[in-house]
């Protein structure tokens, strides 16, 4: 109960209680997912970002499937 009194006290601090109701903490998701898009693009772990993996992996995939392709050709034709 202590950790729900407290959790209903900071949420209540959260001016637009009245005006927006619940949609009050919007803004506040919207910009956590800017910051978290922003940190995606941009921070480096190692030498790559989260894209220069995601660009890799697709990659890496279609040529995956362009072989599957080039075989399968290749084992209808005989």
């Amino acid at each position: 109960m202590l950790l729900s009194s407290r959790l209903k006290r900071w949420l209540s601090l959260v001016p637009g209680k009245q005006l927006f109701g619940p949609y009050r903490f919007l803004p506040c998701f919207f910009v956590f997912g800017g910051v978290m898009e922003w940190i995606m693009i941009n921070v480096r772990i190692g030498h790559e970002t989260f894209y220069d993996v995601y660009r890799r992996k697709r990659s890496e995939r279609q040529y995956q499937l362009k072989l599957e392709e080039l075989c399968t050709c290749e084992n209808h034709s005989k």
